[in-house]
């Protein structure tokens, strides 16, 4: 029998510990990258992603990975993986990059935040669909590191311009934290991981609570009049509007940082030194420019076009594909992201695309498509 039409176990979709919250809460569930998750609650995606623009939104994002890497020399051994510099990162600070394969393509994107203390060590959170591989990837390439998964913890992300005074009323001396900051935080008793970041474009929170105390750490929020909950169909177009990439859509193993427009987080001492997998790739696109650009577009018309769909130029000769698409409740419109020659990735320049049968002119346009509103105090050289 072909493998094809063979007989499958189905793997049972995982659950977090907010699970019980979401169906109290009459949250449509979907599965994705291996959890049931809310894709959105009775309100609907739309009225969801408008209230956090406006007020303040709780998102579970417990599917994420999260371990710490600890040992001597932590910070300069993960720089054997990554382009980032987190040898030089302070501490309780966190930056941004990307796992890379040796010919310089993106394995998952990743953020570290140096902990405090006398002990070297690093908090590492990734994306849910390729935890197993990113932390086989640590353990095979830093063996004299200690790396511990937290799987006894819960994340959720509080986002939006009102996060940071509804955060106030649960947790304090939180106010102050600047953006891509982290502090640790106590709740009943328990000890809570907090990072000022997220993934919406708004000022926000992403908190690491112990499994047991999920539920009444998140009741505590959203009892906060101006917060509620919001799923994953908000988060994505929270994101897209934000012109955040998101992996296996935006970034793959088939991307370069520097084409994703991710050049920002690769740092000045690690441009010049190299030292991490496809620095040649890198170095190249860092010198002599990208053959392709990650880009805004706007189609015309009202019907969003989707992952996949091609870019071609007034001659008719492809230049790019679409990579992620939907409908921006914030601009009223269709919007999306993809990937074009860099001689089309101009602001302004008219390209073609097709919905089923139907001709759809589309404009490159800059990123992001909504302004970022980070708290930025009195820093600002990280970005998200």
């Amino acid at each position: 029998m072909s493998e094809d039409f063979a007989p499958r176990r189905l793997t049972p979709l995982q659950m977090t510990p907010l699970d019980g919250l979401h169906r109290r809460l009459g949250a449509r569930m979907s599965p994705f990258a291996g959890y049931e998750l809310p894709l959105h609650y009775k309100a609907g995606v739309v009225a969801e992603h408008l209230h956090t623009r406006a007020k303040a939104s709780l998102f579970d994002v417990s599917h994420m990975g999260q371990a710490i890497l600890g040992g001597r020399g932590a910070a300069t051994a993960i720089e054997s993986l990554v382009p980032a510099d987190i040898r030089d990162l302070a501490s309780e600070r966190t930056r941004y990059s990307q796992f890379l394969a040796e010919d310089g393509g993106v394995l998952d994107d990743l953020m570290v935040t140096r902990l405090p203390g006398r002990e070297e060590r690093l908090l590492v959170v990734v994306n849910a669909a390729a935890k197993a591989q990113d932390f086989a990837l640590l353990r095979e390439q830093l063996p004299q590191l200690e790396l511990g998964v937290l799987t006894g913890r819960a994340l959720m992300a509080l986002q939006g311009p009102c996060a940071a005074a509804a955060l106030g009323q649960v947790l304090s001396d939180l106010e102050d934290m600047p953006f891509m900051g982290w502090r640790a935080a106590e709740f009943r008793g328990a000890g809570l991981f907090v990072s000022r970041s997220g993934y919406t474009g708004e000022d926000g929170f992403e908190i690491s609570v112990p499994n047991h105390l999920a539920e009444p750490f998140a009741e505590a929020l959203l009892a906060q009049p101006d917060v509620a909950p919001a799923g994953l169909g908000a988060r994505d177009s929270l994101r897209l509007e934000a012109g955040l990439c998101l992996y296996g859509h935006d970034l793959d193993a088939t991307t370069d940082p520097v084409e994703a427009g991710l050049a920002w987080s690769i740092g000045r001492r690690r441009r010049e030194e190299g030292g991490f997998p496809g620095y040649e790739r890198v170095r190249a696109a860092l010198d002599r420019g990208p053959a392709r650009k990650r880009v805004g577009l706007l189609p015309q018309g009202r019907a969003p076009l989707r992952e996949g769909a091609t870019l071609t130029a007034p001659d008719g000769r492809l230049v790019g594909r679409i990579t992620s698409g939907g409908y921006s409740p914030t601009l009223s419109r269709p919007i999306a992201m993809g990937y074009v020659e860099s001689a089309f990735a101009t602001p302004g320049v008219t390209l073609e695309s097709r919905l089923r049968d139907n001709r759809v002119g589309v404009e490159v346009a800059s990123l992001p498509f909504v302004p970022h509103r980070y708290f930025r105090g009195h820093t600002g050289k990280d970005r998200p």
